[in-house]
């Protein structure tokens, strides 16, 4: 008897994440919530990984039809906003304010992916039909992932807030990255088992599979989730989304807040396209060594948001834990750019293993600090607000990257830069080199929010 006490006692400090719970929301009901961001891992993989190469390769579509396709879901990116906005003033007779945002959005998702493995086919040219049926139809597969994808996040973020207690909610951020980070790392690898032996058929199935997954995971993670209250809808505010972001872009530091979550966002996210082929082209690691990035990555971003989630827990201010992230980043990048001048391999796999860590304690950070100004009115909008700035930068740095990448690799070529400029590796290291300086932008947008919470906890303990 002894004996289990000990253990229970013991398992919460041993368990990621069986902390977590509390009274208000146990552990069976927040496990089955964090479903909906294993959802949203799954479609970013499918879109961002699987797709890029099945389209390229197996399909033979042209790569610039693929990067305009695959950057139509960021069309929605800046209406996250608009989108928690209107979750928070949603009026309902069942007295749901976020339960038909997050069902919607699923639906979308499950729409665009269930059209999706056949206008890919039309668009590839396996068609007697206009060919331009092939890119309309593509299109609108991607753009209504791309609505439902952002739409069920942002929407299931604000949820979470409104049912995890403050105390708590750090924790509950960490869990739900985690659910994040599993379900891109099991999707990958599912999607990459079931289209080992390629056909027409079998990518209908996996992708028409995913869809029937999405609306399956995020209805069981609705369920008896938000309670119903119709007195609240019927009194809920009447503000414009004008008046709404005002109000809270003039809270306090909520502007420098955004800036740097883009910065430090932006300067963690170029290397998402580079990594690997840098180390296959520069370092000249085998295929299976690169490969092995992605889990070094996620191996490192699951340490950060873990640590996070601890030092958040004994009191940590989430500024400080941001910054912390991007100082790490800065020694990540930093240890990339010198592995190539060494031909250190080892150096190359600490670098890319602490741009996991740095990232993780940055977007937990900037999460809980979100969460943490929002109020129990502009949750949604808070948060919406972060998703917005984080995806947006997210994709436009991912995007920039390539084409620094291209052009620095040819102007160093044309030997402009010098002889000893004239190395394969310089348009990667430029981009290394430009994330550096974001990510001390970040810092710098970064320091007065650490002053500001380090003057409100004295003024606390000296009232």
């Amino acid at each position: 008897m002894n004996l289990t006490r000990s253990l229970m006692r013991l398992t919460p400090s041993i368990l990621p994440f069986a902390d977590a719970a509390t009274v208000e929301l146990p552990m069976g009901r927040l496990m089955r919530l964090a479903l909906f961001q294993v959802t949203v891992g799954m479609a970013a993989v499918l879109l961002i990984g699987t797709l890029n190469r099945v389209m390229i390769v197996e399909l033979g579509v042209p790569a610039w039809i693929v990067a305009v396709m695959l950057s139509l879901p960021l069309v929605f990116a800046p209406l996250r906003a608009l989108v928690g906005f209107r979750s928070d003033t949603h009026r309902s007779v069942l007295g749901w304010r976020r339960v038909p945002y997050i069902w919607f959005g699923t639906l979308l998702q499950f729409g665009g992916l269930a059209i999706m493995p056949f206008a890919l086919l039309i668009l590839s040219g396996d068609t007697t039909g206009p060919l331009w049926v092939g890119d309309v139809a593509a299109a609108l597969a991607f753009l209504l992932v791309g609505a439902g994808l952002h739409t069920t996040q942002t929407v299931g973020l604000a949820l979470a807030t409104d049912l995890a207690p403050a105390h708590a909610r750090p924790k509950v951020v960490a869990l739900l990255c985690a659910a994040l980070l599993v379900g891109m790392m099991a999707s990958a690898l599912l999607f990459g088992l079931a289209l080992a032996n390629f056909s027409q058929v079998r990518l209908i199935q996996v992708i028409q599979g995913a869809a029937l997954v999405t609306i399956v995971l995020n209805g069981l993670a609705l369920w008896k989730q938000e309670p119903r209250d119709p007195h609240r809808s019927r009194e809920a505010p009447r503000h414009s989304f004008k008046e709404s972001w005002d109000a809270y872009a003039g809270q306090g530091h909520a502007r420098r807040r955004l800036v740097a979550i883009g910065l430090g966002t932006a300067g963690f996210s170029m290397q998402d396209i580079l990594l690997e082929p840098y180390g296959g082209q520069i370092l000249h690691l085998p295929v299976g060594a690169t490969t092995a990035l992605t889990a070094m990555l996620a191996a490192g971003g699951a340490l950060g948001l873990l640590m996070a989630a601890r030092w958040l827990n004994r009191g940590g201010d989430p500024f400080r834990v941001s910054a912390a992230g991007a100082g790490i980043g800065i020694l990540a990048f930093s240890a990339v750019v010198f592995a190539a001048p060494l031909a250190s391999q080892n150096l190359f796999a600490v670098g890319v293993s602490l741009i996991g860590l740095g990232g993780g304690l940055f977007a937990h950070g900037t999460l809980t600090a979100s969460m943490d100004k929002a109020g129990p009115e502009d949750t949604g909008l808070a948060l919406g607000a972060w998703g917005a700035v984080q995806a947006t930068a997210a994709g436009l740095s991912i995007a920039a990257s390539g084409i620094v990448r291209d052009v620095g690799a040819a102007i160093a070529q044309t030997g402009i830069l010098g002889e000893g400029m004239n190395e394969p590796a310089i348009g990667y290291l430029i981009v290394y080199h430009i994330e550096i300086a974001l990510l001390f932008a970040a810092l710098v947008a970064l320091g007065p929010l650490v002053r500001s919470t380090e003057r409100r906890r004295l003024v606390e303990r000296t009232a």
